[in-house]
């Protein structure tokens, strides 16, 4: 039985010394060396070529090396039947967490406007609310959202989360639906978009969003590109709808050189790297994925293809 691993991501060694290590009956291909196709019973992967999976006609399990499943679910000939997995590891969910809440707090103490003057030279005290004057809506309240949540609470900010369907986590104002949904957007000077990217929430980050949110709030996106309609968040920056975003996915990756982003006054730009993969945390939660599969036992964070997670 061999895994295959496939990623746009430049950490194959790393990976194979772990799962080496802790599966050493199995080999571990890399592809695109992958040997005869019909060994392959799993895939570990991040955007893998399109057609790949399907080109293994014994491919039993589909791991993913992210949190997100759009990249697999968007390709046609993803194989039917074959279960696939997402990766929901503590220390990814911590990393993402600290992205969002140092995204919030550089909009909530006023970043992009001291770096202007640092570059202009203007020592200028600008007016400053208190963490507790500033409420957080959180877009996705699952595992992540959650522990954002956290963070931003102990640092004082009101936080409250929605979700497309209704849930209750103590200590959280917590919304659903779009009446939810204006609610939550209506009381957020800062909003956190930490949705998988599906059917339903492409482009909701969009004009009609802004519109609802209070005037002059900020927008961090550790979500997907797809999420966001570029046009309508520069036309809100440029408008004073909203005061700054802090970005780090992107419609294109990599944000293309001529893309505005990288340029304006109001926008953070970050690489994709608010949760980055550790195979060290990783592999083990993969490994054990593979032995409960085999056992035929149930296998946490199989996504619903017909929900997108």
């Amino acid at each position: 039985m061999a895994i295959l691993f496939s990623s746009t991501v430049d950490s194959a060694t790393r990976w194979r010394s772990e799962i080496e290590r802790l599966m050493p009956e199995r080999e571990f291909r890399i592809w695109p060396e992958i040997g005869d196709p019909a060994a392959i019973d799993y895939a570990i992967v991040w955007r893998p070529p399109r057609g790949l999976l399907a080109s293994l006609p014994k491919l039993q399990l589909i791991l993913s090396l992210g949190a997100g499943v759009d990249h697999l679910l968007s390709d046609p000939q993803l194989p039917r039947g074959v279960p696939v997995v997402r990766l929901v590891d503590p220390c990814l969910s911590a990393a993402m967490s600290e992205f969002v809440a140092l995204g919030v707090l550089r909009l909530h103490r006023h970043d992009l406007d001291y770096l202007a003057q640092q570059r202009l030279g203007t020592w200028l005290e600008r007016p400053q609310k208190n963490a507790a004057e500033r409420p957080v809506g959180i877009l996705g309240f699952g595992t992540i959202g959650e522990d954002a949540g956290g963070k931003l609470r102990a640092l004082g900010f009101p936080v409250a989360g929605w979700s497309r369907s209704a849930k209750s986590v103590p200590g959280f104002a917590t919304y659903s639906g779009p009446d939810g949904l204006a609610a939550l957007l209506a009381g957020s000077e800062i909003i956190v978009c930490l949705l998988p990217l599906t059917g339903a929430t492409v482009g909701i980050l969009n004009a009609r969003m802004f519109a609802q949110l209070p005037r002059g709030a900020g927008l961090v996106n550790a979500g997907r590109g797809g999420h966001l309609v570029d046009a309508d968040l520069i036309a809100a920056l440029d408008a004073g709808q909203l005061s700054g975003a802090v970005l780090d996915v992107f419609n294109t990756e990599p944000l293309p050189p001529e893309h505005p982003f990288w340029r304006h006054p109001r926008i953070l730009v970050t690489p994709h790297i608010a949760g980055i993969t550790n195979p060290a945390s990783a592999a083990p939660i993969m490994a054990e994925a593979i032995r409960r599969f085999e056992a035929g036992l149930p296998v946490a964070h199989t996504v619903d293809p017909a929900r997108g997670y």
